[in-house]
């Protein structure tokens, strides 16, 4: 489900459930419903998690649905690819930056 998506990407990114409240101004319990499946992100929200994260929102959606196919081996396999693949893609951005702010 999405919520189990965003929080493994939250942990990932290194945010505390509270900061991510904050950064999409929403209040920390409907936070923690969304992240325990309790309740369903907007699509507004949804692009604010992807602008959050730096992905598009098809990747974000994309990830969600392999997490949750029944076959949960063959999603496990796509979802852990993918989330390495966003891995790899945070820390080139992260060294790019780096690089740039030492120039």
């Amino acid at each position: 489900m999405i919520g189990d998506t965003i929080k493994k990407l939250r942990r990932i990114y290194g945010f505390s459930a509270s900061e991510m409240s904050k950064n999409l101004e929403i209040s920390p319990s409907y936070f923690s419903e969304i992240e325990n499946n309790r309740k369903q992100p907007t699509l507004e929200l949804l692009n604010r998690f992807s602008k959050i994260f730096d992905i598009r929102l098809s990747s974000l959606i994309l990830l969600s649905e392999n997490l949750d196919e029944e076959d949960g081996k063959k999603g496990n396999i796509i979802a852990r690819n993918m989330m390495m693949h966003l891995i790899d893609d945070m820390s080139k951005k992260a060294r790019e930056s780096d690089e740039q702010i030492t120039r």
